[in-house]
C-alpha cells in the first residue's frame, strides 16, 4: 500500500468518528500531512478524500490554492510593471494575503457550508513565499463550522509542522493525519 493510500485509510477513520460539536476552531482543523515527492499522487486522490467524507455523511468543500496568487496578480492592473521590477511584489503581498483570506472566509461561511462540511484546501505550496500556512490557518480558523482539510506537503513531528521542509516549523493544535 502507498503512503498515499495509508493516508486515505487514515483520513477515512477518523472522518468516519462522531464530531464533537463543541470545538475551537483551532480544533476543528485537520492537516493530512504527506511527502512533497508524493503531491501528484495525492492530488489525483482528492476525489477519494471527498468520497470518505461523503460516505461518513459530511459535506465537501474543496478549493485549490495553487493558482491563487497568479489568478489574483493577472487581475492587477500594473501587473506588467511588477514583472519589470518584482522586488516591487513584496508591497502587494498584504493586499493579496487579504484578498486571498476574504476568498476563504466566503467559502467558509457559504450557504451551502454548515457544522458537518469539511472545507479542504489543497494547493498550499502555490502559496510559498506569498503567504505562511500558519499565518492562514490563524485567520481562518474562527470561521471554520465543520472542519478545514489542509493537504499540507511537509512534515508533523512532536505536534511542529513544517511546511515544505523549508522554514522552522510551528506548533499547532490541529488533528494530523499521517501515513
Amino acid at each position: 500500500m502507498s503512503r498515499v493510500d495509508k493516508l486515505i485509510q487514515s483520513y477515512k477513520s477518523y472522518i468516519s468518528l462522531k464530531w464533537e460539536e463543541n470545538l475551537s476552531g483551532t480544533q476543528r482543523v485537520i492537516f493530512v500531512v504527506y511527502d512533497k515527492a508524493d503531491e501528484r499522487t495525492l492530488r489525483n486522490k482528492i476525489p477519494e478524500f471527498e468520497l470518505c467524507t461523503k460516505q461518513a455523511e459530511h459535506g465537501w468543500a474543496h478549493r485549490d490554492l495553487t493558482n491563487a496568487f497568479p489568478e489574483w496578480m493577472a487581475q492587477e492592473d500594473y501587473k506588467e510593471s511588477y514583472f519589470q521590477t518584482p522586488e516591487d511584489l513584496e508591497m502587494l503581498m498584504p493586499e493579496f494575503q487579504e484578498h486571498l483570506i476574504q476568498q476563504l472566509v466566503q467559502m467558509l461561511t457559504a450557504d451551502t457550508v454548515d457544522s458537518s462540511t469539511v472545507v479542504a484546501l489543497s494547493g498550499l505550496g502555490g502559496l510559498f513565499g506569498f503567504l505562511q500556512i500558519s499565518e492562514l490557518v490563524s485567520k481562518l480558523q474562527s470561521n471554520v463550522r465543520g472542519r478545514l482539510l489542509l493537504f499540507f506537503p511537509g512534515d508533523y513531528e512532536d505536534k511542529n509542522y513544517r511546511f515544505l521542509d523549508a522554514r522552522d516549523g510551528w506548533n499547532y493544535l490541529a488533528v494530523p493525519i499521517t501515513s
